[in-house]
């Protein structure tokens, strides 16, 4: 058995511009090749230089948020000859979001606020056509070609589905009689769209896990019914005094979830017809999601999302022209409210309006302006950007627990089940990293815990 290297190619250990690098049975294989959604230029990218001139055998895309996908052009462009492999509804997801990255990166650039794009639409048009989607359950090997029963390659991959959005999947790798099993982001509980991942639990010899919400426990009692029911009340709470709510959402994944929840609770009587507005970003995303309703691995099989619930669309150039009025769901990216995002722009009609309310359904950085907000007071003063006029805080803001990543506790059940030789965290802040560690220590002794500090290869 040869030796194994996992090289930690964040530049932080934080949940950034995720990308690992995995040596083993002499080969080089990428998992993940992201972009920091708060830095710019060369700070934005994993530490690629550290691949760059060096024979690459395979890129594996987990899924196709930025974090995980906003680099994987200029991996590419160093490795020309290198495959890409990801699910079919990764590939389709991971064309519109790189594009739009473009979109983005040209937008503030031209208005002095960010460096020039790290890639051009012609990049990432290149990039994609060099995509080869694989079905989840099957093993292949690093050409793309599937394999027989009894064909033992020098490596081998196959995927499973994460459970975190559409297209998500984690990857098992087999070499060098070793199975290493890569999470990416993992679910192991049903959404209101998406299905709980169910991961084999059998030989598993390393395991790579995410570790985001490592750091925030469970609320005692908590179950995603009694959440959904305690939204739907809030809403309708906002609606009878005359207002309107907010929900800033990711285009991917969370718009969709949120679409799928707002149509299971009308369907239940405990939401009430109501116009939704949605961003033309997740508008396009949905569609992915309707016209693979039939073949993913979803709840509610071949629900049509666009046409069930009819949200209207709003672009950034009329997001200004549309007044607040009563009784609607304003469903908007980003979710962080990032500055000049749909969200962001028009909170500020919401913030100082005590009839209306800023509901919070997923993860915010502490230090965006959706988690500034989320811990700020009533009656503070806010601003959600520098060139927008600081309002009164007295609309309700409020949070709900709708995560697409998976508890600390579930993480820690299936590790437990599994019983690796060893494991490594990622994507997670010190915290959640520290707490991980400490308690997989107690339950697991015997299992080896790696640190992963970034750029330092690591020889299991």
């Amino acid at each position: 058995m040869s030796n194994l290297r996992f090289t930690n190619l964040t530049r932080q250990i934080e949940i950034g511009a995720n990308c690992y690098l995995l040596e083993v049975a002499g080969r080089r294989v990428v998992l993940d090749c992201g972009a920091h959604p708060k830095m710019e230029g060369k700070e934005s990218l994993p530490l690629l230089e550290g691949l760059a001139g060096k024979p690459l055998d395979a890129i594996i895309l987990s899924h196709a948020h930025q974090d995980h996908l906003g680099s994987l052009p200029v991996l590419m462009r160093q490795h020309p000859n290198t495959p890409a492999f990801m699910t079919d509804a990764t590939l389709q997801l991971a064309d519109v979001m790189l594009h739009n990255s473009v979109n983005v990166m040209m937008k503030r650039h031209e208005n002095g606020e960010g460096d020039a794009p790290t890639f051009s639409h012609r990049e990432a048009t290149n990039c994609v056509r060099r995509f080869r989607p694989l079905p989840l359950g099957q093993r292949f090997n690093l050409s793309g070609d599937r394999l027989g029963f009894d064909e033992i390659p020098d490596v081998a991959i196959r995927f499973e589905d994460a459970g975190h959005i559409l297209g998500s999947t984690a990857v098992i790798i087999e070499a060098d009689n070793r199975r290493i099993l890569y999470t990416g982001d993992i679910n192991f509980h049903d959404q209101s769209l998406m299905q709980g991942a169910k991961l084999p639990e059998e030989g598993i010899d390393t395991i790579i896990m995410e570790c985001t919400r490592g750091a925030t426990p469970q609320p005692d009692g908590f179950s995603r019914e009694q959440e959904e029911l305690r939204f739907a009340t809030a809403i309708r709470e906002i609606f009878a005094q005359g207002g309107s709510v907010l929900v800033p959402v990711f285009a991917l994944g969370k718009s969709q979830e949120l679409l799928t929840m707002i149509y299971t609770l009308r369907k239940k009587g405990l939401l009430p017809e109501c116009p939704v507005y949605i961003g033309g970003l997740s508008t396009k995303l949905s569609e992915i999601h309707d016209r693979l309703a039939h073949e993913s691995h979803r709840q509610h099989g071949g629900l049509d999302l666009l046409e069930s619930v009819a949200p209207f669309t709003i672009s950034g150039r009329e997001i200004n022209q549309y007044p607040v009025r009563p009784g609607r769901i304003y469903a908007l990216s980003s979710g962080m409210m990032t500055e000049h995002t749909l969200s962001n722009i028009i909170a500020p009609h919401f913030l100082p309006n005590p009839a209306h309310g800023i509901f919070f359904v997923g993860y915010a950085d502490p230090e965006s302006p959706a988690g500034r907000l989320r811990a700020a007071k009533l009656g503070d003063s806010f601003q959600m950007a520098p060139d927008i006029q600081p309002e009164p805080i007295r609309c309700r803001v409020e949070t709900f627990g709708f995560s697409a990543h998976g508890d600390r506790d579930s993480f820690l059940d299936y590790i437990g089940r599994t019983q690796p030789r060893q494991v490594l965290f990622v994507h997670g802040d010190p915290d959640a990293r520290a707490w991980m560690r400490e308690n997989l220590a107690s339950r697991l002794p015997q299992t080896q815990i790696l640190d992963t500090p970034p750029g330092v290869p690591l020889t299991l």
